[in-house]
């Protein structure tokens, strides 16, 4: 299903108007977070999304992808926009949550694990691992290795899995200055000590690292987003893009948010065709760097 090459997934496609614009630019492979669609839950409170009313949103992403993976929104909760004190009891349920959602809607996707390490510690961390292999036995799962859980916990989960992942954030923040050479070195050491694992680069499309780590399975990132979060593609500017070059693109938006019920305004489908020429560049450049992504 995969092939032979590594597959770099296109992220935030929970935004299902920009997963299905993607889509109509070639793209097959998706991450999305399955936290807008249970964080409700908990009470915690995140962007809208329109279309979440009118189609089943993470059924719908794992129907348009050739492959999809579902990442469990930890590192927001932990980390990012929503960052906070999360105890065991509340991850947990986190879990249950997210694994109820994959079984009611029978979700054809590959889930990352619940890793907790930075939080609760290693040994609770395989706990929630081993809970959730029986919750979801039909579904592949990613486990996450930290660099907490040290030389023996790789190899341990080296041992377990059949679906490893490196977060290479925490590669740049710990091995800074020589990051992509750790990346591959580490990818390296877990495809030789076990030849027929599956390794995902978690948050990588890095030029260099895709170029020498083809061995590795898949890859994510937002990347492709950059053109509207901050103005620029592979540095150039929005304004320097030729709008003749997005009829196809603005076609495909007027569909796209008719389908999502959203409104179609001159200004929002120019956004949405900005990330349809994106999505396009960026899945020939990782083409050219990593090999077919058909």
């Amino acid at each position: 299903m995969l092939g032979d090459n590594l597959k770099v997934h296109f992220a935030g496609s929970e935004q299902i108007h920009f997963g299905l614009i993607a889509n109509h630019a070639g793209v097959k492979y998706f991450l999305f977070t399955i936290l807008p669609f249970i964080c409700n839950e908990f009470g915690i409170k995140h962007y809208g999304n329109s279309a979440s009313k009118q189609m089943n949103i993470p059924k719908k992403i794992c129907e348009i992808g050739e492959h999809v993976i579902m990442d469990s929104g930890l590192f927001t909760l932990m980390f990012g926009s929503k960052a906070g004190k999360y105890d065991e009891y509340f991850l947990e349920k986190w879990m249950d949550a997210l694994a109820r959602t994959v079984l009611e809607s029978n979700l054809n996707c590959t889930c990352v694990e619940v890793d907790c390490q930075k939080v609760l510690g290693v040994e609770q961390a395989w706990r929630f691992r081993e809970k959730l292999k029986r919750m979801l036995p039909n579904n592949r799962i990613i486990n996450v290795f930290h660099f907490d859980d040290g030389r023996k916990g790789l190899d341990k989960l080296i041992e377990y899995t059949d679906y490893i992942a490196l977060s290479v954030p925490e590669f740049r923040i710990l091995k800074r200055g020589n990051h992509k050479e750790e990346v591959y070195k580490m990818a390296s050491y877990v495809k030789n000590k076990k030849p027929e694992i599956d390794i995902h680069l978690l948050g990588c499309t890095e030029n260099e690292i895709l170029k020498n780590c083809k061995f590795c399975t898949t890859s994510d990132s937002t990347s492709w987003l950059s053109i509207n979060r901050y103005g620029r593609m592979e540095g150039n500017s929005v304004r320097d893009v030729n709008y003749n070059r997005l009829k196809d693109g603005i076609d495909a938006s007027n569909k796209i948010l008719d389908l999502c019920k959203m409104d179609i305004k001159p200004i929002r489908v120019k956004y949405l065709a900005r990330y349809y020429l994106s999505a396009k560049y960026h899945k020939d450049k990782y083409t050219q760097i990593a090999g077919c992504q058909d």
